[in-house]
C-alpha cells in the first residue's frame, strides 16, 4: 500500500499565493514521478478549478460532501497527469454543505496516492479549520510584509494545538526590496520556524494564469518555477539541481 502523505496549504490571509503553490507543487510533485491530486479546500471561494481552467463543471466537492456523489465522480485528471478536484464557484452550491466532512471522504484516497494536497482556506474559520483537521501534515505561506507573517503565525499556532506536523514555512513573491525583512528576520519574528523554501516575485506566474498553465510547466525555467521545483524536490528527500545554463546565463 502507498504511504500517503496527505498535506493542507495554508495561509493566515488570501492573497499570498496558496492556490498558485498547491497547483504548481502538485503538477512539479507529478513531473517528479509521484500521483499527486489537488482539492480545493476552500469552498466559499474556489480558484483552483479556475487556475486549471477548468472553472464549469456539473458536479464539484460540494457534491461530495452533500453526500450525492463519489468523490472519484468529481476527479480530473489533467494533460499533466496531476489529479485535481474541484469545488464549485456557484455561491448556491453552498447550502447544505458540511467542510468537517472533508477528512471523512479523504479516507478513499488514502493507500492509493502517493500525494493529496488540499488548497486551504485563508483564516482561522469553519473551513480552514476543516482542512486542517483533514492533513497529516501542514505547510503555510506567507508574503514578507507583517501583516501576513503575524497571520501565518496565528495559524501554526493552531496547527501545534492541534498536534499536526508542521512542514515548514514557503515566503512568496519576494522582491528583494530594502522594505522588505531579510529571510533571518522573518525566522525569527515566525519564532524559528522552519522555512522551506522563498519564492522570488515573478511575472510569469501571472501570465500562466493567464493561459490556465502551472508556471513550471508555463515558463520552466523562471524564477518562481525554480524554486517551486526546488521544493517538490525536497519533500520526497531528493536534490533539485538547477539547469547549467541558469548558472551560466542567468536566464
Amino acid at each position: 500500500m502507498i504511504d500517503t502523505r496527505i498535506i493542507g496549504i495554508i495561509s493566515g490571509k488570501g492573497g499570498v499565493g496558496k492556490t498558485t503553490l498547491t497547483f504548481n507543487l502538485g503538477t512539479a510533485l507529478t513531473d517528479l514521478g509521484k500521483s499527486v491530486i489537488v482539492i480545493d479546500g476552500n469552498l466559499t471561494t474556489p480558484n483552483l478549478g479556475i487556475h486549471a481552467g477548468i472553472p464549469l463543471y456539473p458536479t464539484s466537492l460540494h457534491d461530495v460532501l452533500k453526500g450525492k456523489v463519489d468523490i472519484y465522480e468529481v476527479m480530473h485528471v489533467l494533460p499533466s497527469g496531476l489529479k485535481i478536484i474541484p469545488a464549485s464557484i456557484n455561491l448556491n452550491d453552498l447550502k447544505g454543505v458540511n467542510p468537517e466532512l472533508l477528512s471523512t471522504h479523504l479516507i478513499e484516497l488514502i493507500g492509493k496516492l502517493d500525494f493529496v494536497l488540499i488548497d486551504g482556506a485563508p483564516g482561522l474559520g469553519k473551513e480552514a479549520l476543516s482542512v486542517l483537521k483533514a492533513s497529516n501534515e501542514v505547510i503555510g505561506i506567507t508574503t514578507p510584509e507583517l501583516p501576513a507573517l503575524t497571520d501565518l503565525l496565528k495559524s501554526v499556532r493552531l496547527v501545534e494545538e492541534r498536534k499536526k506536523e508542521y512542514t515548514g514555512s514557503v515566503i512568496n513573491m519576494l522582491r528583494n526590496k530594502k522594505y522588505e525583512p531579510r529571510k533571518d528576520q522573518i525566522e525569527t519574528f515566525l519564532e524559528g520556524i522552519k522555512i522551506i523554501g522563498t519564492i522570488p516575485h515573478d511575472e510569469q506566474v501571472k501570465y500562466a494564469l493567464s493561459k490556465r498553465m502551472p508556471v513550471v510547466h508555463h515558463k520552466p525555467n523562471s524564477k518562481a518555477s525554480i524554486k517551486i521545483k526546488s521544493i517538490a524536490a525536497n519533500l520526497i528527500g531528493e536534490e533539485f539541481k538547477i539547469p547549467w545554463y541558469k548558472k551560466i546565463f542567468k536566464i
